[in-house]
């Protein structure tokens, strides 16, 4: 049986990598690295806090309840530190722990406007970073409950007549220690929009990336599917014409026109061998859809997987001139199926179809990470090939079909948690490395039967 134009099917170990948890997205990165920023920000904030309140205490003589601002930098600092421990821990960070923590900071800045002049204070406006920071991390409804505890703040610390020993003395310009306050203020709120609203603009960027490449995963996993089933249909209809084709040959090779003729034999067996060959295929597409039996893995090690494989595809395939090299190093046992058997098989057709007079098969181990690097003498990518590597129906090769072999390749190294990459080689001809986890494909001990 032809193993290399087999559809690719989800072996249990496939099946393992693909559902493993930890390289699944839990849908709160993004609200981690978002914690992180805030995290960060609290500390400037208790930084700040502390400098503010010796500045106004020794340098410009107000008289500040220290004990109970000192106290609240240090409550500041127990949230951050259980924030931080949170996160540490792996919780997931949803729109509710942002909530929360916006409004601790609220909470904490309240108090610290309220020991310091109230709404008098210049620094009120640090409410405003905290709508901006809410409305850029919360779901419009938490925004707008954040708006309007901000604005209950700030209305209880004016009715709260608290009065801040400055004079506003707006006509003295900078010379005014309240102007001056004023421009602190803005010159803090404006640094720090610009610095933490660019890197959480860059994680929701990052967010979308990665929904989008999780979108064209699913699409393209999809279209697999739809293929399969084409494919087995096919498969399933083709059975019936290649066995009479395979009955009537085989009556030719014994009727006295055809035995009087060598050459006329000799075509004879060449057209059974190829419909074996047809017929050898049919078989494959169906044995991995599982029609006739469930496709199980296979227990080998990674130099006899190898080895076998390449024999036979430069049985099946009979290239001008291979060089196989196997440095992979000391030997693992490993589980194999049509899956991974097909995978390899593309690459290597594709490589001969590009260069039919030399190929050249390289595998090594990095870590615990197999690699295997095709090279070939062809004409090598096309740019656009190499930006769409791996996408349906992008090939140079102008025919119906062309890129589907690799396309599939691609996703079951992806499935695997590997990956395939191809860049042109300076001598000529291109190269295609295949970086397999040996996790993925890797027998342990207790699965030995």
């Amino acid at each position: 049986m032809d193993p290399f134009r087999n559809q690719p099917s989800l072996s249990w170990t496939t099946f393992l990598q693909a559902t493993d948890p930890g390289r699944l997205d839990d849908g709160s990165a993004t609200g981690r690295q978002n914690m992180l920023q805030l995290i960060q920000l609290r500390w400037i904030a208790v930084l700040g806090q502390v400098m503010t309140i010796l500045v106004a205490q020794f340098l410009l003589g107000l008289e500040l309840p220290l004990n109970a601002m000192l106290a609240l930098v240090l409550l500041l600092v127990l949230f951050n530190v259980g924030s931080m421990l949170f996160l540490r821990a792996g919780n997931p960070v949803s729109n509710t722990q942002l909530f929360i923590a916006l409004l601790a900071d609220v909470g904490i800045l309240t108090a610290q406007l309220h020991f310091s002049g109230g709404a008098s204070n210049p620094f009120i406006f640090l409410y405003l970073l905290q709508i901006t920071l809410a409305a850029v991390l919360l779901t419009p409804r938490s925004t707008w409950i954040m708006v309007g505890i901000t604005s209950v703040c700030f209305a209880w610390l004016a009715l709260s007549k608290q009065t801040l020993i400055l004079q506003p003395a707006h006509e003295q310009g900078l010379n005014s220690l309240y102007v001056l306050g004023m421009l602190v203020c803005f010159a803090l709120n404006a640094a720090l929009i610009v610095v933490f609203m660019t890197r959480i603009s860059r994680n929701l960027r990052m967010r979308d990336t990665h929904l989008a490449a999780m979108r064209q995963a699913a699409a393209e996993e999809e279209h697999i599917v739809h293929m399969g089933l084409l494919a087995s249909g096919a498969a399933h209809e083709l059975g019936t014409p290649l066995s009479t084709m395979a009955v009537i040959l085989g009556d030719w090779q014994h009727m006295l026109p055809f035995t009087k003729s060598p050459e006329l034999l000799q075509e004879i067996d060449e057209m059974q061998t190829q419909v074996m060959r047809c017929k050898a295929i049919v078989t494959g597409i169906l044995v991995s859809a599982g029609k006739t039996r469930g496709d199980s893995p296979t227990e080998t090690t990674v130099h006899q997987f190898l080895d076998q494989l390449v024999a036979q595809w430069r049985d099946l395939r009979q290239p001008r001139q291979m060089l196989y090299e196997n440095h992979f190093g000391p030997d693992v046992r490993i589980v194999s199926d049509s899956a991974l058997q097909q995978m390899i098989g593309n690459v290597l057709d594709n490589a001969l179809e590009a260069s039919p007079n030399w190929l050249r098969v390289e595998v090594t181990r990095e870590e615990d990470t197999l690699i295997l690097n095709v090279m070939d003498a062809g004409p090598g990518f096309a740019a656009e090939m190499l930006a769409h590597l791996g996408q349906p129906y992008n090939s140079n090769k102008g025919k119906p079909g062309g890129g589907l072999g690799l396309f599939l390749s691609v996703n079951v190294a992806r499935t695997l948690g590997g990956r395939i990459t191809a860049q042109n080689l300076l001598s000529g001809g291109a190269s295609v490395k295949l970086s397999l986890p040996l996790s993925a494909i890797k027998l342990e001990k207790g699965d030995e039967h």
